[in-house]
């Protein structure tokens, strides 16, 4: 009897425990819109060389953030530094440097008092000892600097000193205050600049540097001091970090420009003006100085023969010499050319004529002219200084001036292409063609290879060949540079290598390539699932490395690359794939085999997403990060069996506290039978008797980002899911297939039935439904509600609904004209308005919106460089005469997707309360019901909530 009533008092005890922990679950309380802020994100995440150490930064969206560093092995051994960026880990593993900014609510209350700009808060400088765990903090930091690969420097530019006066008002001194105002400072753009070894042994310093950078292995480093006052007093220094010695290159020019030094810091290289900086166009010299000899030689200038006719030594061209130090790379740019009348001084501003000529026959339209008009007058073109024999070779010129060197300018030859020949078509049709040559970057001598190839061509690691995919044979290309052959390498392999479900009327793309075996023996190339093995000489027959166990299982797998300086890939090494189920979108890792007699093995595979995944450079100690919709992305420690996990980062625990939610694949037919999948998001606390208002939200196919995380975040354009979620909405995210010329059918197709698959399950309040979307997915919500009426809300942001005064637009942020949108990509109509008339016009929902029933929310605004903005009000206004309940918003000044955080934030309120009031039958606020008048712009926001609309 007794051991029953104990059992009794237990099951009691643990009913109690359980009843208590559901009515706390149930107490969790609802994300609001001040959540945001606190929201933390994690960035860039690095790994010492050794793998010891493990570094990530965590920011909210608003206020300080702080970067924290992790033992790999041990988690609980932890540095945390607050409001840390721009970090990097020293080359002996040992120190960690990074800037620390100021606080932002201080920097906050400062510019609310108006203060100068000079008198603001500057970053400071972090330099934390991993082995005694000390940190030491320096002031006033403009920037710092540690060499590349190797040497334990630091080069830290300090902000300019305070005035005397400035320094003494902070102190109270007036004396000092009044005898400040007497000096006469000279002006200057530089300021101090400190060089010292990491552990404070050597220290060196020097005044008014205005720029400056270490060699790659940490032996030198330059600085260029500036100018003082008016005076031609610059200079560029060298100094030995193995011996302390400063050297003097060169002095009294007007700048210095661009120094870099070849690879192992036999030459360093740099440009040089005796003209006046406010020049219109000012002469550059170009100087190669030899540190063993302490050399100065000036190798180009104004007047220097074989640069392109009466061309000069450009700023704008990088500075990079061959990795075997026997050519220096430059750029050249064609001479000033006057004009009488822009020299003419006796116009007055008001008298010139400002306008733009659209000519048929120009190669690209005005507006397109317009937006790339400085990069066409800062265009340089390729160069090079042949250092044994002293000769400058012209490589690029105005017709060929895309040159592309390998990744280290190791080659003696290089790929060239030149689109100018079908550019003029580029307007309506962006899959131009380019010719194909191949240049010898020791004569800058050009041999064409092919012409109007379709596809993006690129030099294999050896050199022996040229790759591409070609977008018109949807198959892979190797061209034999000393065979001068080609050959298709995947024609005739019985598997797809475009992309299968591409379904708009350009041509597929390919799924991207592996990479290539050490001195060119193999390339490695994806399909939809699997990796092949091709070899490029036709001596071997292509080989899956993967077995078709990847099309077999439906998961693609993929190649990661570990270390991110190979030239060509090492069959020694680890073959490590990532691997993502398709169809329930599990993923992970496998170790693949080179030689593809193995299956993959799997090393993981779980219902989670992971990226990121980095190798330390010097041990075989991995990080990678880890997410669900349920979990923040956090860092995790692993080795290369990837079995072991260890957490290392830890966001957002205010989460716990919050009604959050959950995701499920959903797997429906669309009308035409096709299966689809959606993703449906519930809430933490769903009640499956319960009916909810849903939400849906569509644009193309989301279904592969089940275990993405969302954040919740003021909207840009779009529903933040989290939120909606949250405050007890059901939000459904259906993919959709489309069918060529009928992109509005096709969205009806997939959206409709998959809603449909939802409101089956029995839980949807059907008199409660309402529909969102941007851009592509704004067109598909006015669509929509052209043809049914079962939602009884729609948003629909920056909306194509009139295709036939859209066709003849502008992409303004490109200055692109939106034939090709329609012709060939996203509106998917496949032809131009005069051979498909009718699709246009059965397509736009402009000429049907006397049939909608639905009241809408727009979201266009003045600025968008995508959509016209006239779109929105075509839509708008149609609705307006209708007398059909409308509102746009549009945000002044603002692009496509809303950049301001102000302007988010405001759009996420007027969404949830739009929704709310239809969905869930909350007050309308005053600015659905009266509006804002123009005379109480900036005034107020309206947010108030007032009656229901009748």
């Amino acid at each position: 009897m007794h051991f029953d009533m104990i059992r009794i008092k237990t099951l009691l005890t643990l009913l109690l425990i359980f009843s208590l922990l559901e009515v706390k679950a149930q107490q969790k309380r609802a994300l609001t819109h001040e959540d945001y802020d606190g929201w933390e994100t994690l960035s860039s995440d690095k790994i010492s060389k050794n793998g010891q150490w493990v570094g990530y930064e965590i920011n909210p969206q608003e206020g300080d953030g702080r970067l924290e560093i992790v033992s790999h092995s041990n988690p609980l051994t932890k540095y945390n530094i607050p409001r840390a960026n721009r970090w990097s880990i020293s080359n002996d593993n040992r120190f960690v440097v990074g800037k620390i900014a100021a606080q932002k609510d201080s920097v906050k209350l400062l510019k609310l008092k108006k203060t100068k700009a000079d008198d603001m808060p500057k970053d400071s400088l972090f330099v934390l000892d991993l082995v005694s765990g000390k940190t030491e903090k320096l002031a006033r930091v403009k920037s710092f600097a540690l060499p590349d690969k190797e040497g334990n420097w630091l080069a830290v530019h300090f902000e300019k000193e305070l005035p005397v006066k400035a320094e003494k008002r902070a102190e109270g001194d007036t004396t000092a205050m009044e005898s400040a105002t007497k000096v006469n400072p000279k002006k200057t753009d530089g300021s101090k600049l400190l060089v010292r070894s990491l552990d404070g042994e050597k220290t060196y310093e020097y005044e008014t540097v205005k720029n400056y950078g270490f060699s790659e292995n940490g032996d030198f480093l330059y600085y260029v001091k500036a100018t003082e006052d008016t005076l031609k007093n610059a200079g560029i220094f060298l100094l030995d970090l193995k011996s302390g010695i400063s050297k003097i290159i060169d002095l009294n020019k007007t700048d210095y420009f661009t120094p870099a030094f070849s690879k192992t810091n036999k030459f360093l290289t740099f440009l040089t003006t005796e003209d006046s900086l406010k020049s219109k166009k000012p002469y550059y010299d170009l100087y190669l100085f030899d540190i063993a000899k302490g050399d100065l030689a000036k190798i180009a200038d104004k007047k220097t023969s074989g640069l392109l006719p009466n061309g000069m030594v450009s700023k704008t061209g990088r500075l990079y010499f061959s990795e075997d130090e026997n050519r220096l790379y430059f750029g050249a740019s064609p001479g000033y050319q006057e004009f009488a009348y822009e020299e003419d001084t006796m116009l007055l501003d008001e008298e010139r004529v400002s306008l733009d000529i659209w000519g048929w026959q120009d190669a690209e339209i005005q507006p397109m002219q317009l937006v790339n008009k400085n990069r066409e007058k800062d265009r340089s073109y390729l160069a090079a200084y042949r250092i044994k024999d002293k000769k400058i070779i012209q490589i690029g010129d105005e017709n060929i001036y895309q040159i592309y060197l390998d990744r280290k300018a190791k080659h003696k030859i290089a790929l060239a292409t030149n689109d100018s020949p079908y550019r003029r078509n580029f307007s309506w049709d962006i899959q131009i063609g380019r010719d194909l040559y191949l240049v010898d970057l020791e004569t800058g001598n050009k041999s064409l290879i092919k012409k109007e190839v379709s596809g993006n061509a690129q030099l294999s690691p050896g050199a022996k060949y040229a790759y591409w995919y070609d977008n018109m044979d949807s198959s892979w290309v190797v061209y034999d540079i000393a065979a001068k052959t080609f050959s298709n390498q995947t024609k005739s392999l019985a598997v797809d290598f475009h992309d299968e479900l591409h379904d708009s009327p350009s041509l597929p793309g390919s799924y991207g390539n592996a990479g290539w075996m050490a001195d060119d023996k193999a390339f490695l190339v994806y399909d939809r699932f699997d990796i092949w093995k091709l070899d490029p000489s036709g001596k071997e027959a292509p080989l899956n490395m993967t077995k078709g166990e990847g099309r077999n299982q439906k998961i693609v797998f993929r190649r990661q690359v570990l270390d991110r300086e190979e030239e060509g890939i090492d069959p020694k090494e680890p073959l490590i794939l990532s691997a993502f189920h398709e169809e329930d979108k599990r993923s992970g890792f496998f170790k693949g085999d080179f030689t593809g007699k193995k299956s993959p093995e799997k090393l993981l595979l779980t219902d989670h997403r992971y990226f990121g995944l980095t190798k330390a450079e010097e041990a075989e100690k991995l990080i990678v990060r880890r997410s669900t919709y349920l979990e923040s992305p956090e860092i995790f420690a692993t080795g290369m069996n990837l079995s072991d996990f260890s957490q290392l980062s830890t966001t957002n625990p205010q989460q716990s506290s919050v009604n959050w939610g959950n995701v499920e694949l959903v797997n429906f037919l669309a009308n035409d039978g096709v299966p689809l999948q959606g993703l449906l998001f519930k809430p933490e606390n769903f009640d499956p008797n319960k009916k909810y208002p849903l939400m849906v939200y569509f644009y193309e196919r989301n279904s592969d980002g089940l275990h993405n995380y969302r954040s919740p975040a003021p909207s840009a354009s779009t529903i933040n899911i989290p939120y909606f979620v949250s405050n007890d909405y059901l939000v459904f995210v259906p993919d959709i297939k489309y069918d060529l010329g009928l992109p509005g059918p096709s969205a009806y197709n997939c959206i409709i039935p998959g809603v449909q698959a939802i409101v089956a399950k029995g839980y949807v309040d059907t008199e409660n439904m309402a529909i969102q979307g941007q851009s592509w997915g704004g067109y598909q919500v006015a669509y929509l509600i052209t043809k049914t009426n079962m939602f009884k809300a729609a948003g629909a942001g920056a909306p194509v609904v009139n295709m036939t005064s859209a066709y003849g637009g502008i992409r303004w942020g490109t200055g692109m004209s939106r034939m090709f949108q329609y012709e060939q990509t996203q509106s998917r109509i496949g032809g131009t308005l005069w051979d498909k008339p009718l699709y246009y016009i059965e397509n736009s929902p402009l000429f049907f919106m006397d049939r909608v029933k639905t009241p809408v929310l727009i979201m266009h605004n003045d600025a968008d460089g995508s959509v016209p903005w006239y779109q929105g009000i075509e839509m708008f206004m149609a609705l307006k005469r209708l007398n059909q309940p409308a509102w746009l918003l549009q945000y002044n000044g603002e692009d496509h997707n809303l950049k301001e955080r102000k302007n988010r934030k405001d759009l996420s309120i007027r969404l949830s309360q739009f929704f709310d009031h239809y969905l869930k039958g909350a007050p309308a606020p005053l600015w659905m019901t009266q509006g804002l008048p123009a005379v109480e712009k900036g005034r107020t926001l309206k947010y108030e909530l007032g009656e229901s609309i009748d």
